[in-house]
């Protein structure tokens, strides 16, 4: 089985697959590697492991050698020029009266190119803006158009959660969340309380959506009749995480009582469904992804 190495090109930041080239790498371990943006600087996210060849999208290119002490320097030094560039940039943007919100850039290890990040609500024309930033500069330049999630991810914050953004400070890519996670997980569809930052569902809203869809399909549906101990009832509220049953019994007096009731306790003549939720409301649609 082919052997492969980790790496990460920002601290939180998708893992690329390189060919260690038979070098020894622990975690943590500056590495200078080729990929379609020339020469980079990254370092060791997952140490030298043996992998199956079906997980492997495309033939792999070799790390070309263990980042040096002049190599970590280099790599600090583009990060210090970081700021200078951003305010060359905005003021250039300013200038030119562009439509557009400047959000990072970057820095290419070789130092050929250099990488600004922004947003906009619509196109924007700026080959004028480019021809400026390279007079300046005196390399090449690239502006890259970013969404909204991708803005959080560069930016940071904090959560609803008083925490620091997952896809700021551990997701390494983005996951696939929709607004059937939230309904699954019994949470408000109020927009403000399961969106993030962003304006986009919360990323979290993925982490344990396993469990409960698995959970749901167990549970009695709202106001469906369920046979209990003490009799039929009628289901009035689920917990799914205690697996617990909130149900509303007659007595024979006519009086109504309201008890719960362990998920192995009863049966009931319908269980819920993950397609059995309603149309998504009008007012969710724009945080959908």
């Amino acid at each position: 089985m082919p052997k492969i190495v980790g790496v990460r090109f920002k601290d939180i930041g998708k893992i690329y697959y390189f060919s260690p080239n038979d070098i020894d790498f622990e975690v943590g371990d500056g590495v200078i590697v080729e990929t379609v943006r020339g020469v980079e600087f990254g370092k060791v996210a997952l140490a030298v492991r043996e992998v199956d060849e079906s997980q492997l999208v495309s033939p792999l290119k070799p790390v070309i050698r263990k980042a040096t002490e002049k190599d970590f320097e280099v790599a600090q030094r583009n990060v210090d020029k970081k700021p200078d560039a951003m305010k060359v940039a905005k003021e250039k943007i300013e200038k030119h009266k562009l439509n557009m919100k400047l959000i990072d850039c970057e820095f290419t290890f070789d130092n050929t190119k250099v990488i600004f990040y922004f947003t906009s609500e619509s196109r924007v024309d700026f080959r004028e803006l480019v021809k400026d930033l390279a007079s300046h500069f005196r390399i090449r330049i690239e502006l890259r158009q970013v969404g909204i999630r991708d803005e959080a991810k560069l930016l940071g914050g904090l959560g609803p959660c008083g925490r620091a953004c997952c896809c700021s400070s551990c997701l390494g890519d983005f996951a696939r969340v929709s607004i059937k996670m939230a309904k699954t997980q019994g949470l408000s569809l109020n927009p403000g309380k399961i969106s993030g930052l962003c304006g986009r569902l919360m990323c979290c809203l993925q982490y344990e959506n396993d469990y409960y869809s698995e959970t749901y399909k167990l549970m009695p549906k709202i106001n469906s009749e369920i046979k209990t101990p003490d009799g039929k009832a009628i289901v009035m509220s689920n917990d799914m995480l205690k697996k617990i049953v909130t149900a509303k019994i007659t007595l024979h007096d006519g009086s109504v009582e309201i008890k719960q009731y362990p998920l192995d306790k009863i049966k009931a003549k319908h269980t819920l469904s993950v397609d059995d939720h309603d149309e998504v409301s009008d007012d969710l649609k724009g945080i959908l992804d």
